[in-house]
């Protein structure tokens, strides 16, 4: 197998993670953060560039996990200024799937590829190389971009053409913002019966209702801190994209109004499940 050179931009709270994979599986790796204070870590090991074009001219497949659409649109405008041609593009955010297809046209008609791989899991999948990553492209450039993807991901899902890795991912996600909506109503309908958090987190863990999900916030529940592994913020960003890619059912409007209420009352940067507070203040 032919070791290309790896670039990665964006090293937040799941971005620095999935770049750290990439260099303990020993791929020659650049890195760019805007902050540059948070590529702190990739010294020794990686080279930390000072913009994207110094990244760009040190690589062939090039990843990026940003936070929304604005900074996604930011930085592939730099990176479409810039001598691309043969080079792979994986955009790892959860953007919509307008800008998602707009891009992947634009990096073409200069002569890169380009691939949407958002993923399922947050930042303990991400540091254990665990995520489910859903793909939209052609396959070919998935197989090229696939030694690297299987470091930062255990499962990955070819969806189709460019745009279904991201329509994917905004599905799971509305799924698991009902389910974070249903598990908070739950735990404070059952404290105001007088049942222990741990206790009804163990009932629902060990049943039927029990999932990946429930267990992930089990502790941050239990303990009632909510440090932010996903942010309530992101999830109303992408409850938002769900609705602009035609998500109109019953719960969506329920899902709008309790993120929403969350975001204004200033929790917006707790974790997902903070919602719980906010619900707790009707």
């Amino acid at each position: 197998m032919k070791i290309e050179k790896l670039g990665f931009i964006g090293l937040g709270n799941m971005g620095y993670p999935m770049a750290k994979n990439l260099e303990k599986a020993g791929f020659p790796l650049s890195v760019y953060n805007r902050n540059a204070t948070k590529a702190a870590g990739f010294e020794n090991k990686s080279s930390v560039r000072e913009d994207i074009a110094e990244l760009n001219a040190n690589s062939d497949i090039i990843f990026t996990m940003l936070t929304n659409d604005k900074a996604v649109s930011e930085v592939y405008d730099k990176i479409l200024q810039e001598e691309i041609n043969g080079k792979l593009f994986v955009d790892m955010s959860t953007i919509s799937r307008e800008l998602c297809i707009s891009i992947g046209a634009k990096l073409k008609e200069k002569g890169a590829s380009f691939i949407d791989a958002p993923v399922a899991g947050s930042t303990k999948p991400a540091t254990d190389g665990t995520l489910i990553i859903m793909v939209g492209g052609q396959a070919d450039d998935l197989c090229r971009a696939k030694p690297y993807l299987e470091q930062m991901g255990k499962s990955i899902k070819h969806l189709g053409e460019n745009g279904k890795g991201i329509a994917a991912k905004l599905a799971i996600n509305y799924f698991l913002a009902t389910i974070y909506q249903g598990l908070a109503e739950t735990i404070l309908f059952s404290d105001s019966l007088g049942i222990k958090r741990s206790e009804m987190l163990e009932i629902i863990n060990e049943s039927a209702s029990g999932s990946g999900a429930t267990k992930v916030k089990t502790p941050l529940l239990v303990e009632e801190n909510y440090s932010a592994a996903f942010a309530l913020d992101l999830m109303l960003k992408d409850i938002k994209l769900a609705q602009q890619a035609g998500a109109e059912f019953p719960l969506l409007e329920t899902l709008l109004q309790t993120y929403e209420k969350a975001h204004n009352e200033g929790l917006g940067q707790l974790d997902v499940i903070g919602i719980i507070e906010s619900i707790k203040s009707r």
